[in-house]
């Protein structure tokens, strides 16, 4: 008798035993077929075959090995989803971390064409071709032979003959700014009065920080003189009556003030000013300033005319000064025949702070113009919401030209370096830098300060 085995040890009724995962893969199998016969108690070891076989590929390296493990499992796992992102993350810190932090992009703004003072390197550009510059062209002879197309320059004054109708009421100016502005505030105040049909009171001049010149009316221009040649177009009075001023308690800032916006026309005196004339017989413009509008009616032009060219004349200590500057000049331009350009700079520091341009002197500039601009104008360019755009207002062509720069626009004109000039112009901001290369193009250029003696020059300044 023999015991029962669940494994039988011999006989082909035996079951075999169930082939693992690698013998059914179609290489494997391709493999063992090719040593010899098959499973079971009679089958024969499977014969090794040759280490590469025709056309079999070589075996792989471990670092692929390693890397198709891990991929396999990740696959089978599906863990891919979150594998991906953990890699990318991985090596973006990587790659910070070979980044210092200090290291920022640097972003380069191109400026806008003309927003950029480069007027220096232009001169140094053209300063060889101007320095061998031989041509002989007579511009200082030539600059006017065709001044207008239509002929000569004729003026538009046309005095008045008759009597002047009875006055509307008094017309109280306060011309504010330098001399410039000044005259101008007078032209258009005599314009606003003989339209308005009021007496105007002789303009008083508003002291400023900036100017700080004290000077009045008759100091200035011949008071009898602007008076008498307006006498048929316009009534001028140096005061007030009295009968007037006891209304007002004999106190100016009780008298109505137009605050006028700048360049306002003709048809806002008529409208709104001029009822109010009517009603107070006394108002009062402060500042007046540029407070006209250069498109009026004939009538009112030319009225502004006989102011500037006819009523305007300086008083006699400085038509004398005057008189002599121009003799002395001309002596001094005897290889032009007596000749000479007379050239009104506006370069001085408060021109140059007003206008808000920047130009080529760096932290030294910004912080004078903002100095100049706090003291002339008390938080006019400081008020809250206010953009100054220095490169915006270059581009629009607002910014003062600089003595370089008129200079270069002489010389492109035709005026050589032996032009006689006469610079007209208060204290030019930073003039040693900036009065070099003018002079350098023009070496015959002369000032009140080299034309006159500190005597003589004495009783005009402040």
């Amino acid at each position: 008798m023999h015991a029962y085995n669940r494994l039988p040890s011999s006989g082909h009724s035996s079951p075999s035993t169930p082939s693992s995962p690698r013998s059914r893969s179609p290489r494997l199998r391709s493999s063992s077929n090719s040593g010899g016969g098959g499973g079971g108690s009679g089958g024969g070891r499977v014969k090794p075959s040759a280490r590469f076989t025709s056309g079999q590929q070589p075996p792989r390296t471990l670092a692929n090995r390693i890397t198709g493990a891990i991929l396999s499992v990740l696959v089978r796992r599906q863990g891919i989803f979150l594998f991906a992102p953990l890699l990318y993350i991985a090596g973006i810190l990587f790659y910070m971390g070979t980044v210092p932090f200090d290291v920022v992009p640097i972003i380069r703004h191109r400026p806008a064409p003309g927003s950029v003072y480069r007027s220096p390197q232009l001169y140094d550009k053209l300063r060889p071709e101007m320095n061998s510059d031989n041509s002989t062209a007579d511009a200082i002879s030539t600059i006017w032979k065709n001044s207008y197309r239509g002929g000569e320059w004729r003026p538009c004054i046309n005095k008045s003959s008759g009597e002047i109708p009875e006055s509307n009421g008094y017309l109280y100016i306060e011309a504010n700014g330098g001399l410039n502005q000044q005259r101008t505030s007078i032209c258009n105040a005599v314009a606003v009065a003989g339209f308005l049909n009021a007496t105007l009171v002789i303009p008083h001049f508003h002291f400023h920080s900036i100017w700080r010149d004290p000077s009045k009316f008759g100091e200035i221009y011949d008071e009898d003189f602007f008076v008498k040649t307006l006498a048929n177009d316009v009534r001028v009075v140096d005061k007030i009556p009295d009968y007037i001023m006891q209304r007002f308690g004999y106190n100016m800032s009780n008298v109505y003030n137009f605050k006028i916006k700048a360049w306002s026309s003709i048809s806002y005196y008529r409208d709104t000013v001029h009822p109010k004339l009517l009603e107070e017989k006394l108002i009062r413009i402060s500042p007046f300033a540029n407070r006209l509008s250069f498109d009026a009616p004939p009538a009112v032009q030319q009225l502004r005319c006989l102011a500037n060219y006819e009523a305007l004349r300086f008083s006699n200590p400085i038509l004398s000064l005057g008189e002599t500057l121009v003799s002395r000049m001309k002596e001094r331009s005897a290889n032009n025949s007596g000749k000479y350009i007379s050239v009104h700079l506006r370069y001085e520091e408060d021109m140059v702070a007003f206008s808000c341009c920047m130009y080529d002197g760096g932290g030294e500039e910004k912080r004078d113009m903002d100095a100049a601009r706090e003291r002339g104008w008390k938080g006019k360019f400081t008020k809250p919401g206010r953009v100054i755009r220095p490169g915006a207002i270059r581009i629009n062509g607002k910014c003062p030209l600089t003595p370089l720069e008129v200079g270069l626009m002489l010389r492109g004109m035709g005026f050589d370096k032996v032009t006689s000039i006469y610079l007209a112009s208060g204290k030019i901001y930073d003039s040693e830098r900036h009065m070099k290369p003018l002079l350098e193009m023009f070496p015959l250029l002369q000032t009140k300060e080299m034309l006159a003696s500190p005597e003589e020059l004495g009783p005009f300044q402040v």
